[in-house]
C-alpha cells in the first residue's frame, strides 16, 4: 500500500471524509473517484498504487459510509452528486477527472450533468447505465437481487477483524487469488464497533435510499446527457464472479449506450469487484484515468 492523507471537506450537515493520494508533482492532474453502494474510499487503493503519483487521486467516503457515516440524510444519488461537487470545489484545481465504480458511476454521471464546469472526462467502472426497476419486488428485495450478500452483511455482526476478513475471503469474487493488502485495508475500513460486536459502518438507511435512487428518471438519464466524453470499463463477470456480468453488448444496447458520448470497453478476466481492486482491473482503470487526464 502507498501512503495517503485524510481530509475533511464541508458539505451540507457536516464534513465529508476523503482520502488523498498526492502526486509529488504539484501540476499533476487530479482525479476524484467515487466508490460503490456499500464500499468506502479505500476501494480505490490498488488504483492509487498503480497510478504511482502520476495523478493525485482523491476518494471520498460517501455520505453514510466509513468516515462519513456520521453525516445526516437526506441520502440519495443527488445528495452524493452535490457532495462530489463540493469536494471538487474545495480542491480548487479547476476541472478534474471524475471516476466512479458501480453506484459511484451513477453519481459521477449525475454530478457531471449538474455541474459541467467542475468536471472533465469521466471514467465509469462497471456502472452508470441502468434499467427501470421491476415493479414486483420490494425495495429490499430489489437491493438484494442487485448487490447480493453485500446487502446481507449490513445486519451481521462479527466477533473480530479476522472473522470479517474470513467472510470476505470466502466471497466468490475474491476466490481467484485477488486478495491483496489494498483489499484487506478496504474491507477493514468498513468495520465499526467493538469486539465481539463489530459490524459494517454503512448506514442501512443510506444504502436503501441510494439503491432506490438508482432507478430514478434523472439518474437513469444522466449518462445519456453527459456534456463531454466518458469511458465505461465493464467487467466480463458479475458480483458473485458469475459468468454473466452486469453488462454485455446486448445489455448496453438495450440501455442505449450506442450513440452516447460513452465509449464502452470490456475488461476480461475480472468481476464486478476485481475490475477495481484486482491487479489487472486496477491497471486498466489507472490507464483509463491517465488517458482522460492527458487526452491526445
Amino acid at each position: 500500500m502507498i501512503p495517503y492523507e485524510e481530509i475533511r471537506v464541508p458539505v451540507a450537515g457536516g464534513g465529508l471524509a476523503a482520502l488523498r493520494w498526492p502526486s509529488p508533482d504539484p501540476d499533476a492532474p487530479v482525479v476524484v473517484a467515487l466508490h460503490g453502494i456499500t464500499a468506502n474510499a479505500l476501494s480505490w487503493g490498488a488504483v492509487a498504487r498503480v497510478l504511482d503519483g502520476r495523478a493525485t487521486l482523491v476518494a471520498p467516503d460517501l455520505r453514510g459510509r466509513a468516515g462519513s457515516a456520521g453525516l445526516p440524510g437526506p441520502y440519495g444519488i443527488a445528495a452524493h452528486a452535490d457532495d462530489t461537487a463540493a469536494l471538487a470545489e474545495a480542491l480548487g484545481r479547476g476541472r478534474v477527472v471524475l471516476a466512479g465504480h458501480s453506484m459511484g458511476a451513477f453519481v459521477a454521471a449525475l454530478a457531471a450533468v449538474r455541474r459541467p464546469g467542475l468536471f472533465g472526462p469521466l471514467v465509469l467502472v462497471d456502472g452508470g447505465f441502468g434499467f427501470p426497476a421491476p415493479t414486483h419486488l420490494s425495495a429490499d428485495e430489489l437491493l438484494t437481487a442487485v448487490i447480493g450478500p453485500a446487502m446481507d452483511r449490513l445486519s451481521m455482526t462479527f466477533t473480530d477483524r479476522d472473522a470479517y476478513r474470513s467472510f470476505w475471503r470466502a466471497h466468490p469474487a475474491f476466490g481467484g487469488g485477488d486478495w491483496s493488502p489494498e483489499v484487506d485495508a478496504y474491507i477493514q475500513r468498513d468495520l465499526t464497533g467493538e469486539e465481539p460486536e463489530l459490524r459494517s459502518g454503512c448506514r442501512l438507511e443510506a444504502v436503501r435510499t441510494d439503491g432506490g435512487g438508482l432507478f430514478q428518471d434523472e439518474v437513469l438519464a444522466a449518462v445519456h446527457e453527459l456534456p463531454g466524453p466518458a469511458t465505461l470499463l465493464w467487467a466480463r463477470r458479475g458480483l458473485m464472479n458469475e459468468e454473466q456480468g452486469l453488462y454485455d453488448e446486448s445489455r448496453l444496447a438495450a440501455a442505449g449506450q450506442p450513440g452516447t458520448k460513452v465509449r464502452a470497453v470490456r475488461v476480461d478476466d475480472v468481476n464486478h469487484y476485481t475490475v477495481l481492486t484486482g491487479e489487472k482491473g486496477a491497471g486498466e482503470v489507472a490507464d483509463a484515468l491517465l488517458r482522460a487526464a492527458f487526452p491526445r
